[in-house]
């Protein structure tokens, strides 16, 4: 399965380049993201970046993806905003602002909830930002060990 992911707001190309190094520097990832450029137009200098695809696979590439595309999203100055959308047509949006104030039991929920949205075989169509759901229960926020959660900058970003 492939899922495309765009800038749905608060970003450009730009944006899309520095999270293609970034979800490159996953292991489970590597090799599995590539870039979708717009064909040249006459009132530009090349083409432009439009979206990347990530080919999903066995092996927990699409919790790689969620976890690195969280914690990527942490890191950022501005209010980014990332579709994801699957080959089904179902889609979600995240948002910096929202996943940047999360603690961390409510990260681990909803990365291992936007994993689900990722790679479920049914129709599963998220939407709410991320950061929106919060836990009732502590045991409800299982997810992603706390190895495994988004952590601190890497480097290049």
């Amino acid at each position: 399965m492939t899922v495309t992911i765009s800038v749905a707001a608060g970003g450009d190309a730009d944006d899309l380049r520095a999270l293609r190094s970034w979800l490159a520097g996953e292991p489970e990832l590597r090799g599995r993201v590539s870039a979708r450029e717009t064909a040249t137009r006459p009132d530009t200098l090349g083409p432009v970046l439009e979206t990347l695809l990530v080919a999903l696979g066995p092996g927990g590439a699409a919790a790689a993806l969620v976890t690195g595309l969280v914690s990527w999203l942490r890191q950022r100055n501005s209010d980014v905003t990332v579709r994801v959308e699957r080959a089904d047509g179902s889609s979600f949006e995240v948002s910096a602002q929202r996943v940047r104030g999360l603690d961390a039991d409510a990260l681990r929920a909803e990365v291992a909830s936007l994993a689900a949205a990722v790679g479920s075989e049914g129709r599963a169509e998220v939407s709410r930002s991320a950061g929106d759901r919060q836990p009732d229960d502590p045991s409800e926020a299982d997810g992603p060990t706390p190895e495994q959660a988004p952590s601190g900058p890497r480097p290049g970003s």
